[in-house]
């Protein structure tokens, strides 16, 4: 059975740290390390160690970080009750891990400041290194060199992400080594050129494939590259005005999902909801890579029981998020000419929207969401038919066993379709009709389930480069083009990791306000006295509100139920603590600061912070 092999390193143990005081790390000294790296098989059991770091999934037990709905929930897409959740508003006290736990920062949605796995790929490469010619062949050498650099790579962008410049280091550093121990940032420019380095090595060496699909191969790591470098060229693109290396992390994006894309090993054969729900996803030819769960061997996790319609969901999807999604002839919403397409309640959205909303969402309103519209998405279609009743154990509590996607098709082509837009406006060439059709158009044109066709629901037209939608809410520094490939990155990755880092990297955190953008604070269109006539009640006064088309807000008195028809609010829903741009890049801890003053060096601290 395919699976990704999350195998706890018992045979020797390497303790790896590196983060904040550098002199408190352990030493290097292990059990019989000298004579662990002495076959490839060892080397592959090493590799193992990061997966559970790099290849998250829907984590494992009750664990959140790095994973949908559960950890990926700060967005412009959702909102909750009450004050919004703030970015930070002053540098932390300490930021810093000295573990190799995921540590991760949910308002950057990336990790703290450590540098253990930094200090572990390196470790790892020296290893390999010292086994060349003696140990291992030539090919297996470059094959396992790649998974180390790749990995290494996989960090690096996650650190920049967060913190922007960073202290690059490319070899394991002694204790003694001071000044290279508390060297100061490099800058991002220095650090994302490296990590370009260490992933054109890993396209050019890395094994098509290394025995099951299920572990690291070129397919796999091109995927992520393409990730990465969309992200970075996006980001010296809208933040630095680079285009130079824009154009250079771009091209890399385009390369690498080439890879994937002529490989003729993936296609768009599954409908959408199988994608998450499924209690096997091997063979499915949209994934490149799946964690696997299995409850004989005690791999569960908790991501389906918080989509199987009972348990809470305190973020939920606001009105910006639905008035993003395409109507099925391609259209938006105000320009559809679908029945209905303008109401903007949940069961018109169903019938009217891109299939991935039904797919998405429950076809009514429930109490469980924070803004009544309650997401699905990561269970299978008989999940959420216990509601009301016992559930089996893989749909309720810590004991979920669907597979998780890790890497798909969808985010490859999307990423290259959009490296391939924003070439085009700094001097590359135009995107064809072939080019979407490719893309976009191969991504609506997924299969629909049975559930789905017996609602009614129907494919998306497809897009057409000489008919694109001319959206009222576009913004005027956003070709059309640009801001569609957007839209279906929007709906294709709904509570997956994409949004933050995608606001991000275009330069639009000003989505999360609030203030200029009011639709983050209601939900759906909701008929209370036709669809949820139980919340018209007496604990209801003056909790219950609705605003009109026209921005008035009415508020539940117990006498007016016929008034009660609107955009839902949520209770007590308020805008988030203003804040800036520096919001972009996290600031370290002055604790990590004052370290390196009294070690007679100095730290920057992140701009603006």
């Amino acid at each position: 059975m395919k699976r990704i092999k999350i195998i706890l390193l018992a045979v020797v143990t390497i303790v790896l740290a590196g983060c904040s005081d550098f002199l408190d790390r352990p030493s290097l000294t292990t059990m019989n390390d000298g004579n662990f790296w002495t076959n490839e098989n060892n080397v592959k059991l090493f590799a193992n160690g990061f997966y559970n770091n790099y290849f998250t999934g829907y984590s494992s037990a009750w664990g959140v970080d790095y994973t949908p709905l559960r950890g990926y929930n700060f967005s412009d897409d959702f909102t909750s009750t009450g004050k919004q959740a703030g970015f930070e508003t002053q540098a932390p006290a300490s930021r810093a891990s000295v573990s190799e736990a995921a540590g991760w920062l949910s308002t950057y949605a990336g990790p703290t400041w450590c540098f253990a796995w930094v200090r572990k790929s390196n470790l790892y490469l020296e290893r390999i290194d010292a086994m060349k010619d003696k140990y291992l062949t030539a090919e297996a050498y470059q094959h396992w060199s790649a998974v180390a650099r790749f990995f290494r790579g996989y960090e690096y962008s996650r650190l920049v992400s967060v913190f922007g410049d960073i202290q690059y280091y490319d070899k394991v550093v002694g204790d003694g080594e001071l000044d290279i121990l508390y060297k100061d940032r490099d800058s991002r420019e220095f650090v994302m050129d490296k990590v370009y380095d260490d992933f054109v090595y890993v396209l050019a060496n890395m094994r098509l494939v290394d025995g099951s699909d299920q572990y690291l191969n070129r397919y796999i790591a091109a995927g992520f590259i393409s990730r990465f470098m969309l992200f970075e060229g996006t980001w010296q693109k809208y933040h630095e005005n680079n285009n130079t290396l824009a154009t250079k992390y771009l091209q890399l994006a385009v390369t690498a999902a080439n890879i994937v894309m002529q490989s003729n090993r993936y296609t768009f054969t599954s409908d959408f909801r199988s994608l998450f729900g499924s209690q096997n996803l091997a063979g499915n030819k949209e994934v490149l890579m799946f964690r696997r769960y299995d409850d004989a061997l005690a791999i569960r996790h908790h991501i389906a029981s918080y989509s199987n319609s009972t348990e809470s969901q305190p973020q939920s999807a606001n009105l910006w998020l639905i008035k993003s999604f395409i109507c099925s002839d391609g259209k938006v919403y105000q320009q559809s000419a679908v029945q209905n397409a303008a109401v903007l309640d949940i069961p018109n959205l169903i019938k009217t929207r891109d299939s991935r909303f039904e797919a998405t969402f429950v076809d009514k309103p429930l109490q469980e969401a924070a803004t009544l519209l309650y997401a699905t998405k990561f269970i299978d279609r008989v999940g959420p038919t216990y509601k009301g009743g016992a559930y089996p154990a893989m749909y309720g509590s810590n004991t979920n066993t669907n597979d998780a996607p890790v890497m798909r098709l969808a985010e490859v082509v999307l990423n290259w379709i959009e490296a391939k837009a924003e070439l085009a406006t700094i001097g590359g060439a135009a995107v064809t009709q072939t080019d979407i059709n490719s893309s976009i158009n191969a991504i609506r044109n997924r299969p629909l389930d049975a559930t789905a066709i017996g609602k009614g629901i129907v494919k998306t037209a497809s897009l057409q480069l000489s008919s694109l939608p001319n959206d009222p809410d576009r913004d005027p520094d956003v070709p059309a083009l640009i801001w569609e490939i957007r839209r279906e990155r929007r709906m294709e990755f709904v509570f997956e990791h994409t949004r933050l880092m995608d606001i991000k990297r275009w330069k639009k955190i000003n989505y999360m306000n609030a203030a200029v953008n009011p639709d983050l604070l209601v939900g759906p269109w909701v008929n209370f006295p036709v669809e949820f006539p139980q919340w018209l009640v007496a604990s209801k006064v003056n909790i219950l509100k609705v605003r009109k088309a026209d921005g008035t807000v009415v508020t539940y008195n117990g006498t007016n139920a016929a008034q009660m028809v609107g955009y839902y609010m949520p209770v007590t829903v308020s805008n988030r603590d203003p804040f800036t741009d520096r919001v972009y890049l996290a600031p370290v801890g002055n604790q990590q600061i004052s370290q390196y003053i009294d070690k007679g060096y100095t730290l920057t601290q992140t701009p603006g912070w």
